[in-house]
Order: structure tokens, then sequence, then C-alpha cells
């Protein structure tokens, strides 16, 4: 195995790419609901977010094993790296095995469990059932990705992303408008589409990057704990942020009994997936080479890079927020010819600006950190503010005040921004230096 350690510019534009062609999966399904009806938009929306909440216990092992692989690729240990694949796929397919099973026998229970806008409720079930007894196709593409992406290969999952897109496209419109399956249509596409982006991704690990001539292995037990020491806090933060968007769904459920309030948070997250791609490749591009630096005890240029990464982040975040909030009024003709949706939306993309620059900031120094191994502190700070500010600013902001959505928004947006500050301070502490994975 012979890795290839590339600059920032060389990951970011295939890892961007490829998760704008992944945002757009979500983008398509909007627009092909939307023809449907704005309640199957809203319903698909709050089930994704449901689906979310479950799948992120995949991520204590993708995001470990990321860590892991590219800080013993970075000391030139590759042989350590390829076990750590194994390990992660072996867990990962247990556990969505399981996980799929329950999804699709307890569909219902959970919408009733958690909270749903009765309209809604019908077509999210059905979705949710079929898309989550799939989501063992999520447990297994984040680790082959992983491992194509720690060595450098990014152009391999970029391939897969956009086949698993054209796929989604041509089912979407085949479902929808041919067989006239509605939600059910768009939840079978979802999970065609991911079956192709799994075998590419497999295929293309197995042929770039083989185990011949790499025969270092360690103990098992010593992989598993370096990796669960960054994906277990990794994951908790995420399912912190899934239970925070859980309840401020719940809270805009209870705004309005048509589902006002949600389907303009799904119409806007739709469009703010252009700019959070930008943020999200940048963090994933810098968390490689911030495991490669580590490795190889390069700790000026980590500092360097991650500097970097954020300076571009936030100037690309404010001029594309900016764009998307002045150009929302004919971008929301595409969805909706509803003239307070189309204003109310707009209203939201401007909070938007403020919110993607906490949170590009956050992503960056926050992936750095977990990738060092200090990702306890991330974890910590999110539990307090993403229920401070953000829970506690839609109930206070929303409801007490009567802001509705746009309180949410004021009160994701100083979530990120406070969470970022404090990323920043913890990076400038330098206490991650000492936190690597490698002794």
């Amino acid at each position: 195995m012979n890795e290839t350690r590339k600059s920032l510019k060389q990951l970011f534009v295939p890892i961007c790419m490829e998760t704008l062609c992944f945002m757009l999966v979500g983008m398509i399904d909007t627009l092909m609901l939307s023809y449907v009806s704005d309640e199957a938009v809203g319903a698909v929306g709050t089930a994704n977010t449901y689906i979310s909440m479950f799948v992120i216990m995949f991520s204590i092992i993708s995001t470990g094993v990321l860590a892991v692989m590219t800080q013993y690729i970075g000391a030139g240990r590759t042989g350590v790296a390829y076990q750590a694949r194994q390990l992660g796929l072996a867990f990962n397919a247990t556990l969505g095995i399981f996980l799929s099973i329950f999804l699709f026998s307890f569909a219902e229970n959970v919408l009733d469990i958690i909270g749903i806008a009765e309209v809604l409720r019908n077509p999210a079930g059905e979705y949710l059932r079929i898309v989550g007894g799939a989501c063992i196709l999520n447990a297994l593409v984040p680790v082959f990705s992983g491992y194509l992406r720690a060595f450098g290969y990014t152009r391999q999952p970029l391939v897969a992303t956009i086949v698993g897109n054209v796929v989604n496209l041509v089912m979407n419109a085949f479902f929808l408008f041919v067989l006239q399956m509605g939600v059910t249509g768009v939840a079978l596409a979802t999970v065609i589409s991911r079956f192709v982006n799994l075998l590419i991704v497999a295929i293309a690990s197995h042929l770039k990057i083989g185990a011949n001539g790499e025969s270092e292995r360690i103990e098992n037990k010593k992989i598993l704990l370096q990796i669960v020491k960054v994906g277990l806090p990794s994951a908790l933060e995420t399912a912190q942020y899934n239970i925070a968007m859980t309840l401020i769904i719940r809270f805009l459920n209870q705004m309005d009994t048509e589902g006002v309030n949600v389907i303009a948070r799904s119409y806007t997250m739709q469009i703010t997936n252009f700019s959070y791609c930008v943020g999200a490749a940048l963090a994933q591009a810098n968390a490689i080479m911030t495991g490669w630096s580590l490795g190889a005890k390069e700790y000026e240029k980590c500092s360097r890079d991650t500097r970097k990464a954020t300076f571009i982040g936030i100037v690309v975040a404010i001029i594309m927020a900016f764009m998307l909030a002045v150009l929302s009024p004919w971008i929301m003709r595409v969805f909706t010819d509803d003239s307070y949706m189309i204003e109310l939306v707009q209203k939201l993309l401007f909070i938007d600006i403020a919110l993607e620059i906490g949170r590009v900031t956050n992503l960056v120094y926050g992936n750095a950190l977990k990738t060092s191994g200090d990702a306890l502190f991330t974890t910590a700070i999110a539990f307090v503010f993403m229920f401070l500010c953000a829970v506690g600013g839609t109930y206070f902001f929303g409801i007490r005040l009567g802001l509705l959505v746009i309180g949410a928004y004021l009160g994701m947006a100083l979530d990120e921004c406070v969470r970022a500050v404090c990323m920043v301070a913890r990076w400038k502490q330098e206490r991650w230096k000492r936190k690597s994975l490698i002794a």
C-alpha cells in the first residue's frame, strides 16, 4: 500500500463535489416531491431527521476509523490502517443488520414516541420503514469511502456519489411520475442509489488499496480502543445534535397544525446545503491532513493548514449564504408558488449567513480536534450550547416571543457561533499535540 499525501486543494475539490452531489440527492427528492405536495416534502424531511438519530451509531466506528487510519498512514504504518478498516467494517455491518430490522419493524412506533404532525404521519412512516430498513448501507459506505480518502483516493468516492445521484434521479422520475408511488417511490429510489454507491466504493477500495506486502498488525483491542476514543465522543456529539434537532422539530410542530414552520425549515435546509457543503468538505479534507501531520509529528503544518481551511471556509460561506438569500425568491419558485412560504424562507436564509460563519469555523476546528484525539472537549461543549442556545433559543425566541421558525433559526445561529469560539480557543491551547493516538 502506497499512501499519497495531498494538498488541501487536492483533497477539498473532490470532497466538496462529492458532498455537493450528496446534498443534491435531498434537493432532487424535495424538488420532485414538491410536485406531489408540500406535506410530502415535510414528511420526508422529518423522517430523514429521525433516521439520522439512529444511524449516528455507525459514526462511532466510521469517524474513529478515519482518525486512526490517517495517523498510522502519516507514521508510515499502513498495514495497521488496513486492520482498522477491517475491524470497522465488521462492527458496523453487525450493528447495521440489527438497526435495519428495528426501523423496518417499528417505524410507526418511533414516530409515535418522538411526535409528528398528524398530516405528515403516514408518508413519514412509510419512508422511515423503507429507508431506515436499509440503513445498513449507511453503515458500510462511510468506512469504505473513508478508507479511500485516508490514502488520498478522493475521486473514487466522488464517482460513486455521482453515479448514485444519477440512479436516484432516474428512479425518482420512474417511481413518481410513471408508477405514481409518491413518498414510497422516493424511498425506494434512495435505497437503490445507496446500494450502487456502496458497490462502487467497495470495489474501488479493493482494487486501489490491497493489504499485500503490508503485514504489520497490532492487537485488535488496542485498535478498537483508539477507534472508540475518537468515535464514541464524536458519535455522542452527533447524537446530541440530532436530539436537539428533534426537540426543535417538536417545537415547530407545536407552532401550527398545518406544518408550515416544519415545511419552511425543510425548504431552507435544502437551499443552505449549498453553502454547508463547502464547510463540511473543508473540515473533512483538513481532518485527513491533520491525521497525516500528527502521525508524522508535523505540528506547525497542522496548525497552518487548519487556519487556512477556516479562512477559506468563512469567506466562501459568507459569499454563498448571502447570494442564496438574495436569490431565494427565484430559487423557491422551483419548489412552490406560495408567496408567504417564499418570503418566510428568505428571512431564514438571511439569518443563515451568521449561522454559516459559526458552522464552518466549528466544523474545521472541531474535526481537527476530534482527529487529534481531543474529541471529549467538542462533545462537552456541544452538550451545553446545543441545548442552551439551539433548543432553548427555539423555545424562547420561537414560542415565548412568537417568532416561530425565525426564532428557531436565531437560536441555532447563536449555538453555532458560540461553539465556534470555544473550538478556536481550545485549539490555541495546543493540548491536541499531546493527544496523538500513536505514541
